[in-house]
């Protein structure tokens, strides 16, 4: 039952299909798939954020703003990430529309 929990349905832009399935031992899986490593307190800052803004707004946020929530340097998402679609994904949400992933996707 574990192995479920850690291989949920990914579509074609490595996003969960069901966000529902997401934990936080999700995400550390997703993370160590993504080259991520472990998940520091940083990481988990940063997901949660996007999690709770997504609950609010049902869109990503602009990553600067989460970086400056969180007080850290205004490009700590690709300090934490690489780029944001891969916070997006391993934060379990949902595919945000082709115009966001663009952007989240840009280095």
């Amino acid at each position: 039952m574990m192995e479920m929990l850690l291989d949920p349905e990914i579509d074609e832009y490595g996003l969960l299909r069901n966000p529902a399935d997401w934990s936080p031992e999700l995400a550390q899986e997703l993370a160590r798939r993504a080259g991520v490593g472990p998940l520091t307190e940083s990481h988990w800052a940063f997901l949660m954020s996007l999690r709770e803004y997504y609950r609010k707004f049902h869109a990503p946020p602009p990553p600067h703003k989460v970086c400056h929530d969180l007080h850290m340097s205004h490009s700590c998402s690709h300090e934490l990430f690489d780029h944001c679609l891969s916070a997006w994904r391993i934060a379990g949400l949902p595919d945000p529309g082709e115009e966001a992933k663009s952007y989240l996707a840009a280095d």
